[in-house]
């Protein structure tokens, strides 16, 4: 069987499964959930075997540490992915509510209910944990997906997909719910996004390349994110006590994910007492600073920044700083060099807090707190299947909810148009 029609056979599986889906109900979908999570812990051997393929390759291949790092299912990590299924099992069902109703002047009844999506191309790399917690968010929604990891993890999540669909069948639930391609074929990703008469959503996660290669080939709708240039804005009222530790939070706690800041912005006023404390903290935990004219002044151990560093996702440890005059080059800068991701202020002022809240165009903004939460489950939706910069039709993290849409419905008794 050729590749292409491989990936046709399976998203047109997906779509009659999506079918069956729209008709079960909460507590069967639960009980999948559930069952999922008690046999990743039953097989958690097997699925260890199956991932040391996975990882003696990548190290065969020179991976880096950290790459491997994310391709490794442990104890703990299985564990973890066991806790997740049940955590989503123990949130409240989207689906079939009606979120409000309406009386018309012709006696009809409308309101707006939430639907599924219906099947969704998840397309993502390297973490095997990932196709565990998109399957479970999917399943919950109602939604069918389509997985399509990276090469670097098929033995990992072949098996896992084993393990899903086992589940899936003992509760009565279809099979072809959760598919993972099982293919390495890079022509796998261009076959299923041209599938557009079968799948309804494409939603991409993993590095800008990836996210930009889909965006530009898909004929389906797409959700994505392509990096999280995160900005923390230290207003001249803020309490420097309390900045110092979000700035360092941010920057130092997991400086390699895209909620972690990139740019530290610091009011002109404040910039003499609080930025060489802060950098100070900052570089004796490896931080390297890339600063501008006036922060080297203030800090001469840093680097001066280049045009470059300003719109830098660095994923490192790593900090672009600027010191401005006040919130309007704040908010200028944010809105030439942010990536629409996540943004925040620190400041004891409650108009300049409201303001920045009302004019930063991003998923997630923040006052006094660190950047590190435009995360699914610390905003309390449980666990999220990635992160929406691009607002159609969701903004910010993408949990149960946002993988569900609205369709109108209506109640009537006989009435006709004229």
């Amino acid at each position: 069987m050729s590749v292409e029609t491989m990936i046709e056979e399976m998203a047109r599986a997906a779509k009659a499964a999506a079918r069956q889906l729209r008709k079960v109900e909460r507590g069967t979908k639960d009980a999948a959930l559930s069952l999922m999570a008690d046999r990743l812990l039953q097989r958690k051997e097997h699925i260890m075997k199956e991932n040391r393929k996975d990882l003696d390759l990548a190290e065969e291949r020179g991976l880096t540490s950290a790459m491997i790092d994310r391709l490794t299912l442990d104890d703990e990590t299985i564990h973890s992915m066991a806790e997740g299924l049940r955590e989503i099992a123990a949130l409240p069902d989207p689906v079939g509510t009606v979120t409000r109703i309406w009386k018309r002047p012709n006696g009809l009844s409308v309101g707006r209910m939430r639907i599924p999506l219906g099947v969704i191309g998840f397309i993502y790399e390297s973490r095997p944990n990932v196709t565990v917690d998109a399957a479970g968010l999917c399943l919950k929604s109602g939604n069918t997906v389509i997985l399509k990891g990276g090469s670097e993890a098929i033995k990992s999540n072949l098996i896992l997909e084993e393990i899903l669909k086992e589940s899936l069948d003992e509760t009565g639930l279809p099979q072809k719910a959760v598919q993972v391609i099982p293919t390495t074929d890079r022509e796998a990703v261009r076959i299923l996004l041209g599938l557009e008469d079968y799948v309804d959503i494409i939603i991409p996660r993993g590095g800008e390349g990836l996210i930009r290669f889909v965006t530009e080939h898909s004929r389906i709708p797409v959700l994505k994110h392509y990096k999280g240039v995160c900005h923390i804005y230290v207003d001249k009222s803020a309490d420097h006590g309390t900045a110092s530790d979000i700035c360092f939070n941010a920057k130092v706690q997991r400086p390699g994910v895209c909620n972690a800041m990139e740019t530290m912005l610091i009011h002109k006023e404040v910039a003499a007492e609080f930025l060489p404390s802060i950098a100070g903290r900052l570089m004796e935990a490896g931080v390297e600073i890339r600063g501008c004219p006036q922060t080297l002044s203030l800090v001469p151990s840093a680097v001066p920044a280049q045009d470059a560093d300003w719109g830098m996702e660095f994923l490192d440890l790593i900090l672009a700083v600027k010191i401005v005059s006040g919130m309007d080059e704040a908010l200028d800068h944010i809105d030439r060099y942010g990536s629409n991701h996540t943004e925040a202020i620190i400041t004891n002022d409650y108009e300049h807090a409201m303001r920045f809240l009302g004019e930063v165009d991003s998923s997630v903004v923040l006052v006094n707190a660190s950047t590190r939460f435009n995360d699914g489950n610390q905003l309390g939706l449980g666990a999220e299947i990635g992160i929406n910069t691009s607002k159609l039709h969701a903004f910010g993290p993408m949990g149960l909810e946002e993988l569900t849409t609205t369709k109108f419905i209506v109640y009537g008794n006989g009435q006709v148009r004229t």
